[in-house]
Parts: structure tokens; C-alpha cells; sequence
């Protein structure tokens, strides 16, 4: 197919999955590649092209990235025991199993690929808020409420993913920084990459001063946007909000060794474990690879994938990057399989 016509297929497909969705309020999508000079920024129903979205668990990749930065400012290395940098009393016991603790074992490499054995504190906390929409929480008191299960093993021993490990690399990064997280993410990536209209949910306010309040986003039709408690829940495990350009700015910083060093790039993608089939989990990454009969060699590309329907993600092959969201809880897996099915198949068949 012309390049024109596969851009315009991608389009008229994300137009037509918002519209025959009764569930979903508003959704974007920008698809780049420089390789065959496209550059698609849709939106469809209560969304402006150029308005910041919540990114749910795509912003594990700016945490992850933030903690790579630091390593290359020799701030930390991804072997250091986590007790290192955080204090007791909280961190008491944090991680038991079978009767024994294993709290001082677990390093920041653990935390990055989820492989430290911590329970998920993420989804009892967000029933929790759904109860009552007055709930908050603090960092510490999130991490300290996955002591309520055991852990699932010990460190190192399987993959377990839980935004608890990103809670804590938040409270490390504030440590080593001695800034609050969300003006960490600002100074560090935010500001040197010129994204003007991004922030952390409730917690910062964009650079660019005019930029449009984030778009509504839906939990079980409940509209969450407005919700202080919800942010607090999230944190370092994904609270980004920011625009679809802004996020093109940040994924070829990425891509390009202008965030971290080539090797530094490689670590984070090369100290993976398995998510599941044909997707493997490095620093802050999901990496979808060839599955023979299942996943098509194809699909191959990492990034990160959000609660939310939110995705973003570099495609080698194509060069290309493709970023959005559906702004509804329902879409968890949808958005992914929009990715695969709607976009990936389409750009295969540009000449």
C-alpha cells in the first residue's frame, strides 16, 4: 500500500474504536517515523489534539530511565541493597516469606524488573479509593500497606509486577536527589528535553503555564480526573501526564542516547525477565519478541503499557513510535491489542 493510505487506514481504524465503544469519553493516538516520513497526532471525542493525558504505567519508564541517569552520575549502582538509601520503620519486615525476611536483600535491579517478590499495592489501594473517593495515602504508608500479603518469593527467584517496586524507587530517587520525585522527573527529564506541557498528576503543574488541564480519564464509568487520592496511589508507578508530542520528545531522547548512554540502554533492556508469552520485562520495558506460531516477528518493540489503555512504544523495524491512550480502565489490554492489530499490521504493508 502508498504510505498515504496506510496513514489514513491507521486513522479511520482509531476513529472507528473510539466511536463503536460506548465506554470510551475521549482517545489519542501519534504515530512517527522518520524512516517513512509520517506523522499522524489524532484525537477523537472530548480530547484537543494538543491536551496532556494521564499515562498510567508508562510513566514506569520515566522512573526507570530517571534511576539510569543517576547510575551514570555514579549516584547508585543497580546492585545496591534498597536499605541503603531508606530507613526503618517502615521498610521493617517489608518483604517476608515463608517466615523470613528478605528486606535487605533486595536490590534496585529487583525493583526495576519487578523480580523482588513484593506484593501489588496497586490494585487493593485503587478498590480502596473506589469506595471512598476522600482516601489518600502517602508514599511510605502505599509501601507499607503490601506488608497486608506476603511476599511472593524471594528476591530474585520469579516476576512478580507490582507498582510497589516503583514506589520505592521513587523514595530512592527523592533520597539521592533530595527533591520531591515529581521535581526530579522536571529537572532531569522534563526541562532538558524541552516538554513544556507534561507534569505528575496532582503532584506538579506543566512548564508551559497555558497548557490545557489533563483530559478525564474513567475507572468503571467512576471520572477519576479530579481525584487527589488517585495520584497519591500512583506515584512514582505512573503519574505521568503529558501530551502525545511531548512523549515523541522523550522516546527519541531514548532511542537516540540522549537521555542515557548507548550501553546504559542496553542494560536496561538486557536485564529482563518473562512477562508473559512472547513479552519479556527489562528496567521500566516491556518487550514484546517472536513467539513462533504466536507472535509474528513483526510485533517486535518495547515501551510500556498503562491501566488506562495508555501505550507507548518504539518499533525498530519501522523506526517508528506509537503513543496514546483510551483513557479508560477498560482498555488495559485493548490498548495493546489496538497497537499490534490496528497500527503495527498497517504500517507492514507501506511499499
Amino acid at each position: 500500500m502508498e504510505k498515504l493510505d496506510v496513514v489514513k487506514s491507521i486513522e479511520e481504524s482509531f476513529r472507528k474504536q473510539v466511536r463503536k465503544d460506548k465506554n470510551l469519553k475521549s482517545a489519542c493516538l501519534l504515530v512517527h517515523s522518520e524512516k517513512h516520513n509520517i506523522h499522524l497526532n489524532a484525537n477523537e471525542g472530548l480530547v484537543d489534539p494538543n491536551q496532556p493525558v494521564y499515562m498510567a504505567s508508562v510513566g514506569k519508564l520515566f522512573t526507570s530511565t530517571l534511576i539510569s541517569i543517576l547510575f551514570e552520575h555514579g549516584h547508585l549502582t543497580f546492585d545496591d541493597a534498597i536499605t541503603s538509601y531508606l530507613d526503618y520503620p517502615f521498610m521493617e519486615a517489608l518483604h517476608v516469606h515463608d517466615g523470613n525476611d528478605y528486606t535487605d536483600e533486595i536490590k534496585i535491579r529487583h525493583l526495576l524488573n519487578h523480580t523482588s517478590g513484593l506484593s501489588d499495592n496497586f490494585r487493593p489501594l485503587l478498590e480502596k479509593f473506589l469506595q471512598d473517593k476522600n482516601f489518600y495515602i502517602t508514599p511510605e504508608e502505599a509501601i507499607a500497606w503490601s506488608k497486608h500479603h506476603h511476599a511472593e518469593f524471594p528476591p530474585g527467584k520469579g516476576f512478580q509486577y507490582t507498582d510497589t517496586n516503583y514506589h520505592i524507587l521513587g523514595l530512592i530517587i527523592e533520597k539521592i536527589t533530595k527533591l520531591p520525585f515529581h521535581e526530579a522527573v522536571t529537572q532531569y527529564i522534563y526541562e532538558p528535553l524541552g516538554m513544556m506541557h507534561s507534569s505528575i498528576l496532582y503532584y506538579s503543574e506543566p512548564l508551559d503555564e497555558t497548557t490545557h488541564p489533563v483530559a478525564d480519564f474513567y475507572i468503571e464509568n467512576n471520572k477519576v480526573t479530579n481525584y487527589k487520592g488517585y495520584a497519591a496511589i500512583d506515584y512514582a508507578g505512573g503519574a505521568v501526564v503529558s501530551t502525545g508530542e511531548d512523549l515523541l520528545k522523550f522516546m527519541q531522547a531514548l532511542t537516540n542516547h540522549r537521555l542515557v548512554k548507548e550501553e546504559t540502554l542496553e542494560k536496561m533492556k538486557q536485564d529482563k525477565v518473562k512477562y508473559g508469552m512472547g513479552i519479556d520485562y527489562g528496567y521500566g520495558m516491556m518487550q514484546f519478541k517472536p513467539v513462533p506460531l504466536l507472535m509474528p516477528k513483526i510485533f517486535a518493540m518495547w515501551g510500556h503499557a498503562g491501566a488506562t489503555g495508555a501505550y507507548m512504544f518504539y518499533h525498530p523495524t519501522f523506526d517508528a513510535y506509537i503513543i496514546g491512550t483510551f483513557n479508560d480502565f477498560s482498555y488495559e489490554k485493548k490498548g495493546v491489542k489496538f497497537v499490534l492489530m490496528k497500527v503495527i499490521t498497517q504500517l507492514a504493508k507501506i511499499k
